[in-house]
């Protein structure tokens, strides 16, 4: 009688191996680092709280901490993954060092958070400059889309509180670099609050895009160059006219509240009025149409206040708000751009919802928890993940065709996790990558592009 075949093969396991790296691949991440400068600017900006005779460099035990939260990590033991493999990555912080950085730069407060974005905002330009036509910025314009994302805790925290959900947690808001459709995007703001924060209040937009735009070299910090979008929590009042006030002429493109006079105004519409919207590739966008309101509705904005609104008919299933008119699901948004047909611009604000890509990619790289107990301490970790993120953001422009568009998890379960072993030549130690594996291509042309940007100076 013939034995029935093992699903998987049957191998014999010894944990004698040497000079075998796990999480090889990390070596783009580290390249990253070092052609962007971020590791000569976080140690120079957090050498005062380097204590006398120290071992370990603050600036690199923060930068360790990042690159954990790019493989994978969300709690700062999670930096054991690199101490592990100390023949790539350096001397790694013990974790009751690493703890205690953690709480002296959150004893520091914002001073140690301002130096921390002042560092990264100049990698950032660095990183812009060394991608040329691939950086955000090469269109002659930037999008920053601030958005809320809900952080659930599963402990006692300070200032966790009830949230919109009728969860538990947190309600940071977040201000992301639009990458377009050619790439990922960047964090550029990080606003850490109680979970009973409103959705829509002006003060802490305003305080989340004053953030943004720090991050953003100088000749994007004001101008109609920049394009501040956000859904309709952003549609206030306060917050419109600040993004208009003279002198910022910020660009913006903000939803808003279907309102009892919206509503009235959008039924006066004649058919006419109405103009086919359309989609990305230029084609009509089935069932829907936009029109522009004017009149009185506009009364108490700022001037040059453009209010368009978007009816479509609901997908099946959907069901219809009071708001919504004839049984078209209708929704508004509020722009100063004058130059371009409504059309177009409705285009441009529904693409906002790439936002909510970036949000994903954040809570799989170090969002989905606030591992620490203090507000201050968990301000220090959401920049330890802003920084993750950013090296996850700059490290595509080495990656070509469709890995350039990869999310974090899949970088990690094709390129992170690759194998390889170190060997050690002469006075040189080379890194061989597993020969079989389908994505190690990827990795050696990354490095070879990275490996051809020019030195930090």
């Amino acid at each position: 009688m013939r034995e029935p075949t093992a699903s998987y093969p049957r191998v014999r396991v010894q944990g004698d191996g040497r000079q075998v790296v796990a999480q090889a691949g990390s070596v783009l991440l580290m390249e990253t680092v070092r052609r962007t400068g971020l590791d000569q600017e976080i140690s120079a900006v957090l050498a005062p709280w380097r204590k006398p005779r120290a071992v370990h460099d603050p600036g690199k035990i923060l930068l360790d901490m990042a690159l954990a939260v790019a493989l994978g990590g969300d709690c700062l033991a999670d930096v054991a993954v690199l101490r592990a493999e100390q023949a790539v990555f350096g001397p790694v912080a013990s974790d009751p060092t690493v703890s205690r950085l953690i709480d002296t730069l959150a004893a520091s407060g914002e001073r140690a958070l301002t130096v921390i974005r002042a560092a990264r905002a100049e990698a950032r330009r660095r990183a812009w400059h060394l991608a040329g036509r691939e950086a955000p910025d090469a269109g002659g314009h930037v999008t920053v889309d601030l958005d809320g994302v809900l952080v659930i805790a599963h402990s006692d925290k300070e200032d966790a509180a009830p949230t919109w959900k009728r969860t538990w947690g947190h309600h940071p808001l977040m201000g992301f670099v639009d990458h377009g459709p050619g790439g990922t995007g960047e964090p550029v703001a990080a606003l850490l609050r109680p979970g009973n924060a409103g959705s829509n209040t002006a003060a802490d937009h305003i305080t989340a895009a004053q953030l943004a735009l720090a991050q953003l070299p100088k000749k994007y910090r004001r101008g109609r160059r920049t394009l501040i979008r956000t859904d309709s929590a952003g549609g206030t009042h306060y917050f419109v006219s600040w993004l208009a006030r003279r002198g910022r002429w910020l660009s913006y493109s903000v939803g808003m509240v279907i309102t009892e006079q919206v509503h009235q105004h959008v039924l006066k519409v004649p058919a006419s009025a109405w103009t086919p919207a359309v989609e990305a590739c230029g084609e009509i966008r089935d069932g829907a149409w936009v029109a522009e309101l004017t009149g009185d509705v506009l009364e108490g904005w700022p001037k040059g206040m453009r209010l368009i609104v978007r009816k479509e008919r609901p997908h099946p299933g959907a069901q219809l708000r009071l708001t919504d008119a004839d049984g078209m699901r209708l929704t508004c948004f509020a722009t100063n751009t004058a130059d371009r047909p409504i059309a177009e611009l409705e285009l441009r604000h529904r693409l906002r919802a790439r936002a909510e890509d970036r949000i994903r990619a954040a809570r799989s790289t170090g969002l989905r928890n606030l591992p620490l107990k203090r507000t201050a301490q968990n301000r220090i970790w959401l920049e330890i993940v802003q920084i993750a993120l950013d090296l996850l953001a700059w490290m595509p422009l080495a990656l070509t065709g469709e890995a350039r568009l990869w999310e974090p998890r899949r970088l990690r379960f094709r390129l992170f996790t690759t194998a390889g072993q170190l060997v050690t030549t002469g006075r040189r130690r080379i890194l061989r990558l597993a020969r079989h594996w389908p994505w190690t291509s990827h990795i050696t042309t990354g490095l070879e592009r990275l490996a051809l940007l020019p030195n930090p100076s």
